[in-house]
């Protein structure tokens, strides 16, 4: 801290949170990611700035040398454990906009952005390899000896159920491109405002194909388009109101689908690509609780299962996908990843010639499907692996 800052005053940032690493107390800023282990000489510090004061009044109140308070503060603030106010972090700018929902739903977001995501084949080996000690947790739960009382079989006939039922994960893709009139159908089908709503002293709120608490609709959509026909390669953004797009991002060829989604190769093939961001703010407004970052989670799911039916249904084949490379995605689209972040990707292409269900990569064995008769009236599934 040069000599002329000695003024300045300092401040506690207000995004700290401590926890024991081995044997060492650690304090991290989720704001910023940056953590570190201190000294008690330290821990007095964090606690004399409960407030903004100035290093000479620390000093004077711990009984240092000027010098030894000037190196110290200085250390803590390159750690941005300590804000200076000729100096603020954007990311913890932009934080503070969250203060109810802090620490707990700050630090969870920051905590679980951009994983280091290991190479699926490896992973596979891990896995069969732990199910040798560990056996897969059962997918059911049931009350032994409890009375039980059996249900009438579930019609399968008509077009929903159909849709429904034909839901699948697709991982090979045509090369065709998608057309226009069906990313059409996706986004405005996924995403578009379909009515507003007028709330006597709040405003106009959008109502769209999926719930949303309050109606508040944080989640927006962008696109990655790779292979539309009209529509050149780049990010977009859709634009729930009117209908249409509008360029983020021009890039010259198709991007690399493991640019955003982390070591899934076998999605190489999609024609278009959909991220899920939401605006917190919206939800921030009305819900103060930390509880309503959960909701904003379940709000991508709502949107993105909607984005795969509506696909199955057009006779495409979507995917989804959490293994989000956050800050490359956020970067691409000029977004803060704090006031608006990226939650939930998905993904279409044309179905590739002769498969009804492109399960697994090309070259992969074929996943083994079998139809659960204690539940289908009437239905014989016609999705099955190549």
């Amino acid at each position: 801290m040069a000599r002329a800052a000695l003024s300045r005053r300092l401040r506690r940032s207000p995004h700290l949170v401590s926890y024991w690493e081995r044997e060492q107390l650690v304090v991290h800023n989720y704001a910023t990611g940056l953590s570190a282990g201190l000294s008690t000489r330290a821990w007095q510090a964090l606690a004399f700035f409960d407030d903004w004061r100035t290093p000479r009044e620390f000093a004077s109140r711990a009984a240092v040398p000027m010098t030894a308070a000037r190196n110290l503060l200085a250390s803590l603030v390159k750690a941005t454990l300590l804000q200076s106010s000729g100096r603020r972090s954007s990311r913890e700018s932009a934080m503070e906009r969250w203060s109810t929902w802090n620490p707990a739903a700050g630090f969870f977001h920051m905590a679980t952005r951009d994983v280091r995501y290991i190479d699926p084949v490896e992973g596979d080996r891990l896995l069969r390899r732990k199910a040798r000690h560990q056996p897969l947790p059962s997918p059911i739960k049931t009350y032994r000896g409890s009375r039980t009382h059996d249900l009438p079989r579930v019609p399968a006939d008509g077009e929903f159920p159909r849709v429904l039922l034909e839901r699948r994960t697709w991982r090979q893709f045509s090369r065709r491109p998608l057309s226009l009139p069906a990313l059409s159908g996706l986004l405005g089908l996924t995403g578009g405002i379909h009515h507003w709503a007028s709330l006597r002293g709040q405003g106009v709120l959008p109502l769209k194909t999926s719930p949303s608490g309050g109606a508040r609709h944080p989640i927006e959509l962008y696109v990655c388009a790779r292979r539309v026909d009209g529509l050149r390669p780049g990010l977009y953004h859709y634009a729930p109101d009117r209908h249409r797009l509008e360029l983020v991002r021009r890039q010259p060829r198709a991007v690399r689908v493991q640019r955003y989604i982390n070591r899934q190769y076998w999605y190489e093939g999609a024609a278009a690509l959909v991220f899920f961001t939401a605006v917190f703010e919206r939800y921030q407004w009305k819900y103060t609780s930390a509880r309503a970052y959960r909701a904003t989670l379940i709000e991508a799911g709502h949107q993105c299962q909607t984005f795969c039916l509506v696909a199955t249904w057009l006779g495409l084949a979507p995917f989804c996908s959490m293994a989000l490379a956050d800050s490359q995605i956020e970067q691409d689209l000029g977004l803060d990843g704090i006031s608006e972040s990226v939650l939930y990707a998905a993904g279409v292409g044309t179905r590739p010639p002769g498969s009804s269900w492109g399960s697994k990569p090309a070259g992969s064995p074929p996943l083994r499907v079998r139809s659960n008769t204690h539940i289908l009236a009437q239905h014989e599934h016609k999705a099955r692996p190549r």
